[in-house]
């Protein structure tokens, strides 16, 4: 194996030399996102990698030199997912269209909020970043007020996803239900959260609050 380059493999030249036939990059990833979804990011090894797709971990490293180059690669893959149509006649809907796209691939693929937050120079996630701030730019935003607006809308709906996949993943209906019963159990202690329905899975469904949230966040309803 030649010497390793440091840096994101999209920052990385190619090297070029013969790669082992039939394995490619895509069917690499192909498989990363596949262990990804069924073992998260722990379960996922370049070990396991390699058996997924039959061949010796010495074959995979033509391809690939990390877990981390397969981490941000899966991570440009599933961003592709999210549809990218052309700019409408209301930037703000074009907003909404992206970020609902967005949250619904991070919920189906819930190991991808955990990863955002690395250098994210995939051409997928570029051109989805693009089209965000070229709809923000229609909107009249401009300098720092687009700056902020973008990470608004990025962690608003990275925390989302975040917050809505641990929570499918980690609590069943019944702990759910034990969660609200340890708030409503002394209404003197937490009467706001009682009120407010905090944790209670039946009362506010997850769609109408994060679209309430878009509206929070625009300044405007959907």
């Amino acid at each position: 194996m030649t010497e390793t380059q440091p840096g994101s493999v999209w920052l990385r030249e190619n090297a070029a030399r013969p790669r082992p036939a039939p394995l490619s990059r895509d069917r690499i990833v192909d498989a990363a996102v596949a262990l990804l979804d069924e073992y998260g990011i722990d379960g996922l090894t370049m070990r396991r990698l390699a058996q997924a797709v039959d061949v010796t971990s010495t074959a995979l490293y033509w391809h690939v030199k990390t877990k981390e180059d397969v981490l941000d690669l899966a991570l440009d893959r599933i961003f592709g997912e999210v549809p990218l149509p052309e700019a409408g006649d209301d930037w703000a809907q074009d907003v909404r269209r992206l970020i609902r796209a967005w949250r619904s691939v991070m919920l189906r693929h819930p190991w991808a909020p955990g990863l955002i937050g690395r250098p994210m120079l995939g051409p997928n996630v570029l051109a989805r970043t693009e089209h965000l701030q070229s709809a923000l730019v229609r909107g009249g935003l401009a300098g720092r007020d687009l700056a902020v607006t973008t990470r608004l809308l990025a962690n608003y709906v990275i925390g989302a996803a975040l917050t809505e996949a641990t929570w499918r993943r980690t609590a069943d209906p019944a702990a759910q239900r034990e969660a609200r019963r340890h708030i409503t159990a002394d209404p003197t202690a937490y009467p706001t959260l009682n009120a407010s329905g905090h944790l209670d899975a039946g009362r506010w469904d997850d769609d109408d609050l994060f679209e309430r949230g878009l509206d929070a966040v625009l300044g405007r309803p959907g």
